[in-house]
């Protein structure tokens, strides 16, 4: 079977880099960047909130083959950040929106708990918390 170890999609080689960044010459402001053991998913929610923040002029991504575990980012700005720096913010934004959503899912399902529970404990001899 051609298809690699299943570790491979996901686990970095000794020395091996995870973001490897070219400044792409013909354009300005500019840069590919490739990131190692990832996929669609990683590309389309990088590249969806790249293109949300103002300074971004562009951003695209791609898979090369669903074999090879890397994704492809350009990104090119209007030169008041780096593609860089637009890279890490947009990181940085994605990890604090999904750390409150995370948030969030916890406080409902303890709520959800102690709700059932406060049916359960009161003996309506019903359907005991089905919704």
């Amino acid at each position: 079977m051609n298809a690699p170890d299943r570790f491979e999609l996901f686990l970095l080689a000794d020395g091996e880099k995870k973001i490897t960044e070219t400044v792409v010459n013909g354009m300005s402001n500019c840069s590919d960047f490739i990131i190692k053991k990832e996929d669609h998913t990683l590309g389309n929610l990088l590249a969806e909130r790249l293109k949300q923040a103002p300074n971004v002029m562009m951003a695209a991504y791609k898979v090369g083959h669903p074999n090879v575990p890397e994704v492809w980012i350009r990104i090119q700005t209007d030169g008041s950040v780096t593609p860089r720096e637009a890279l890490v913010t947009s990181c940085k934004q994605l990890v604090a929106a999904y750390g409150q959503l995370g948030r969030e899912f916890q406080k409902e399902l303890a709520l959800r708990q102690y709700a059932d529970q406060g049916e359960n404990a009161g003996g309506s001899g019903g359907q005991n918390g089905a919704y």
